[in-house]
């Protein structure tokens, strides 16, 4: 066997966002290097239809998927009671959900703000308190891998609350890796720079190509397995000594601005 195909094996491991571009791809690696998936994302069972493809292929011991909104307390303590119940413990937590409602700050409203500060960093905060209840005192540890971006880093007009709020995230990560660390679990973030699902960079026109020529030193957009690399080494045992660090995954975008 390959030694990357056990990479994640037997780790307990929960997608959120797991129908959105990044979320879908990263399921499906994980489960090639050997996890058991818990996916949730805010569709039913019945519109999840790659879920039920993977269930058929890989069992549905190793890939479950429930409807949850990462935002709801309530839904949340329903998905920790299923885990608890179901997989009996949490090795790792990758989170991708997220909500960007884009606005000139003149004319953002006040709703939109708190929308995408609530689904992007009060989700995150959220899911390492989940963490925290599934993986410790008496759940081993884990590994805990947020998804930022860099336009915490970089400005873009039209973006300020999804650029405070991936920022907060990860100040998000230093914190909660300092108050998690006794309990075993480890917090950290990928940056993903600019990527697409291979289906649009596939169809993708001249235009679009040239412009990621000259925004990125890879002279591209990213791929979705290219962020979640990242990701399954962090949820890995290979990183047991990361944590509260950042991750830029951006084909040098913020190097050629």
């Amino acid at each position: 066997m390959n030694p990357m195909q056990r990479q994640l094996h037997q780790k307990a491991i929960l997608v959120t966002g797991a129908l959105g571009a990044l979320g879908q791809a990263a399921v499906r690696l994980f489960l090639k290097r050997g996890a058991s998936i818990v996916a949730c994302d805010l569709k039913s069972v019945e519109e999840a239809e790659d879920i039920g493809e993977l269930q058929t292929r890989y069992g549905s011991d190793r890939i479950a998927y429930l409807q949850a909104d990462v935002t709801r307390e309530d839904d949340l303590e329903r998905l920790e009671r299923w885990i608890e119940a179901q997989r009996g413990r949490l090795d790792g937590v990758y989170h991708n959900a997220y909500t960007n409602k884009t606005a000139p700050i003149a004319k953002q409203s006040l709703a939109e703000w708190e929308d995408t500060l609530r689904g992007t960093l009060t989700s995150s905060f959220l899911m390492c308190r989940c963490a925290s209840r599934l993986m410790g005192p008496e759940g081993g540890g884990g590994s805990v891998v947020l998804t930022s971006s860099i336009l915490s880093r970089v400005p873009v007009v039209e973006n300020a609350a999804y650029s405070a709020a991936k920022a907060g995230v990860e100040q998000l990560v230093r914190v909660a890796a300092v108050e998690l660390a006794p309990q075993g679990i480890r917090v950290n973030a990928i940056v993903p720079g600019d990527f697409k699902a291979e289906s649009f960079l596939a169809q993708a026109g001249e235009q679009f190509n040239e412009t990621m020529r000259r925004l990125t030193l890879a002279g591209r957009s990213g791929y979705p397995n290219e962020i979640n690399e990242v990701a399954a080494l962090l949820l890995s045992d290979a990183a047991t000594y990361v944590t509260g660090a950042h991750y830029p995954v951006t084909g040098g975008f913020e190097l050629c601005r």
